[in-house]
């Protein structure tokens, strides 16, 4: 029997152990070493959920995500395993939702109208526009597009299983290839990307960029946010919400010239 072992070089013959041989008892303690990371994204993905959601459900998706990341990494590209499963998690959990139909279609209305709201009007002013400007795009009063945005907070999660194109199988993580690979098509691509991405989040407010910032890259909890922001957590989820229809407006922007042409 394997026992678990926790640094760099035993987790390489971990993995030669499963990959080069084989051998089950090795894949099964990769899998009980990597528990904590269904336990962490998980925590994460059930901020803003409905109540009727478990925790349980979540990590049973997660589970599942887990298992499929260590059949499918390839260990041997010197990549970190913690990053491509973290992912690999993720999608499962929200395919697995997705699947038990856990968002009203009302409510992915209500966010599809925001997103589309913020794609037209930034394009046209070329600048971050107001709630007072969307609010009267959407022909609402301020109060009531809060209200929206408390609403869709839960639909602001993204699966990188997600198709690019609904049509098509294609999804976000299959574009995360070899760096190392030379694919000057890929590499335009990803530099005007990248550019849209940045010119987007330069859009934000001061207060969405921070949200952004502290939740997806210092990975603090929405309420740990609202702790050193000072604000309630219902406000850090509106400005969360927001943040994300800002973005995804200027990647569909991104994604329509992208195929035109196709």
């Amino acid at each position: 029997m394997i026992t678990p072992k926790q640094s760099h070089l035993s987790n390489m013959d971990l993995w030669k152990q499963w990959k080069d041989e084989g051998l089950v008892e090795a894949k099964k303690t990769l899998i009980e070493q990597y528990i904590p990371l269904v336990d962490f994204v998980s925590n994460r993905l059930a901020i803003g959920l409905p109540k009727n959601i478990f925790k349980e459900d979540l990590v049973s998706y997660g589970i599942m995500g887990l298992i499929d990341a260590i059949e499918k990494f390839d260990h041997q590209r010197g990549l970190q395993f913690e990053t491509y499963a973290s992912w690999r998690i993720r999608g499962a959990i929200i395919d697995g939702l997705r699947q038990g139909d856990w968002v009203p279609r009302s409510v992915r209305e209500k966010a599809k109208k925001i997103e589309d709201a913020y794609q037209k009007l930034e394009q046209q002013h070329l600048r971050s526009v107001t709630d007072a400007e969307i609010s009267a795009y959407l022909q609402i009063t301020q109060s009531e597009f809060q209200q929206m945005l408390q609403d869709v907070a839960i639909t602001t999660i993204c699966s990188v299983d997600e198709p690019i194109r609904e049509e098509e199988s294609e999804t976000r993580l299959s574009l995360l290839i070899d760096e190392k690979a030379k694919n000057p098509e890929y590499k335009v691509n990803e530099f005007f990307l990248k550019e849209t991405l940045a010119k987007a989040i330069e859009r934000l407010t001061e207060k969405e960029r921070i949200v952004v910032s502290l939740f997806y890259f210092e990975e603090l909890s929405l309420s740990e946010i609202a702790e050193v922001m000072s604000l309630s957590p219902s406000r850090i989820s509106q400005l969360h919400s927001k943040a994300v229809l800002r973005l995804r407006g200027s990647l569909n922007r991104f994604k329509v010239q992208l195929f035109h042409e196709q």
